[in-house]
């Protein structure tokens, strides 16, 4: 075991978000030497995602070259293997899952370094691929030294893919109770304020929210939609048809030391998720965001869902309009258990969720590894 600072060198194109970097100084304040690495950007179906240099003090948050960008499974780093020799890690910290090229790259160099390794995954169905990604996949678990599951699910997966070796249930990112909160007033004429925040795709059932809106009586509600995706136009159809477009608003892109702000303004947040066979809900971020700042969440039992919100929100059968519609007219009607749901969703975060107790759960995976 070394006695001095573990070093870690983490690949994670995750942490161009800002306010996932929250962590990274938590895991630096635990005495780890951190370099993590980054591409300058991502692209998947919402667009490109710049760097967010928001939180960085005491590590090192270094961009390098990647090529494929936006390919998931096969894009990988060029220079990966340059930084790993200047910074001579202890561990290699390897953010991505075990069937993906960058994966493979960095098991390898590290492994050829003399560090030991993990892999993160939030793969919650037994998916079977084709090689060369099946092989690769094989490998990965023949090889890395340790793997985090984001959820138990994914760890089921894993186990019965064939991983025997060490592993520990830790989510990826947690929140900041600091900056996610409740506000400290809201003015008495505002309406009922629903909101989803998340990708615009068929999945996540926005269409379904959408219908359930549309049944609900009176005029005293607006819904906030934040994201982005290809289903945008269709939805916005779908809010014309239903006769509530005057009622939504579409917030396209907030940058994510922002997001904090954009909880305040709901009274609920609904996460629709449709299961599908190649998918289901792997954890759902942006549930623990809304539970930390006081917003009542009502989400379907899709994956992860269930689990994370436990007795802190409602959930409803996933694609049942007339379930979902009657649960936000529950939320809408009755105050005291809008009072009761933030008050258990704020205590549940603070419990299991914060960016400290995620990143005290994997320096101590480090030091077993070290150990």
């Amino acid at each position: 075991m070394t006695t001095s600072a573990p070093r870690v060198l983490m690949l994670s194109k995750a942490c161009i978000v800002g306010i996932y970097q929250l962590k990274l100084e938590a895991i630096a304040r635990l005495g780890v030497d951190l370099l993590t690495l980054v591409p300058p950007s991502w692209k998947d179906e919402r667009g490109e995602t710049l760097l967010e240099r928001a939180y960085t003090a005491g590590y090192q948050l270094q961009p390098i070259p990647i090529r494929l960008n936006g390919s998931f499974h096969l894009h990988h780093y060029p220079t990966l293997g340059e930084w790993i020799q200047r910074f001579r890690p202890h561990i290699v910290h390897i953010d991505e899952e075990p069937y993906n090229l960058a994966t493979w790259q960095a098991l390898h160099l590290a492994r050829r370094a003399g560090a030991k390794t993990l892999f993160f995954s939030w793969q919650n169905i037994d998916r079977r691929y084709p090689p060369p990604f099946s092989w690769g996949e094989r490998w990965t678990l023949r090889q890395v030294d340790y793997a985090l599951a984001g959820t138990e699910s994914a760890a089921q997966v894993w186990r019965a893919k064939g991983y025997h070796k060490r592993m520990a249930v830790v989510p990826q990112f947690g929140v900041d109770p600091q900056l996610f909160r409740a506000p400290d007033s809201k003015p008495d004429d505002t309406p009922f304020t629903i909101g989803y925040v998340g990708r615009l795709v068929e999945e996540k059932g926005v269409h379904l929210l959408l219908q359930a809106a549309a049944c609900l009586s009176g005029m005293d509600w607006r819904m906030r939609l934040v994201g982005s995706g290809p289903a945008r136009t269709e939805l916005e159809s779908l809010a014309e048809q239903l006769g509530i477009a005057h009622q939504v608003e579409w917030v396209e892109w907030v940058a994510s030391v922002d997001m904090p702000a954009q909880y305040q303004q709901l009274d609920a947040l609904v996460i629709p998720s449709l299961t599908r066979p190649n998918w289901k809900e792997q954890f759902g971020r942006v549930i623990i965001e809304a539970m930390a700042s006081g917003v009542p969440v009502i989400g379907s039992d899709s994956g992860a869902i269930p689990d994370i919100v436990g007795e802190a929100g409602l959930i409803v059968p996933e694609g049942d309009v007339a379930a979902l519609a009657a649960a936000l007219e529950r939320l809408r009607g009755e105050a005291l258990l809008r009072k009761r749901l933030m008050t258990a969703g704020r205590a549940r975060v603070e419990a299991r969720f914060t960016h400290a107790q995620v990143a005290a759960d994997t320096v101590r995976v480090y030091h077993e590894l070290l150990g």
